[in-house]
């Protein structure tokens, strides 16, 4: 990606976190991993995420107050993104969809509302905890 060229050294060192976990992380998860590399400040963090997320490089998920590191090109079009966040495990996946993009521009063009941004976050299962679920003997 051609914005990743351009990232000073905090960033990359955020985003190799976030590429690198399982999951999300919140700022001062972040921070504790990235002592040792010589962030000692909250703001260096929250600096480098901004910068990310405006690149769309991470994005924020609102209900857990945590980031993930984006895993699609956006392009010009920004598309509605679904976070499904897995209950058990924490997964986090991300996926755009162009029936719901349709639907919100035009909820949003009834209600006169401009529309720049929209995530959606749903909740539930993965599918490896969605089987474990259900094989498990305490069903019986």
């Amino acid at each position: 990606m051609k914005d990743e060229l351009r990232l000073t050294r905090n960033e990359t060192l955020v985003l190799s976190v976030l590429r690198d976990e399982s999951g999300p992380h919140t700022a001062y998860q972040i921070l504790d991993r990235l002592r040792g590399d010589g962030l000692k400040a909250p703001l260096q963090v929250y600096r480098a995420l901004r910068s990310l997320s405006e690149r769309h490089l991470v994005h924020r998920l609102e209900s857990l107050n945590a980031f993930v590191a984006c895993n699609h090109h956006h392009g010009d079009h920004h598309h509605a993104t679904i976070f499904s966040i897995c209950q058990t495990c924490g997964q986090v996946s991300e996926a755009t969809d162009a029936t719901l993009d349709a639907a919100l521009a035009a909820l949003a063009q009834r209600q006169r509302f401009k529309l720049e941004n929209a995530a959606v976050e749903i909740r539930g299962l993965c599918s490896a905890c969605a089987s474990a679920t259900h094989s498990s003997p305490d069903e019986a």
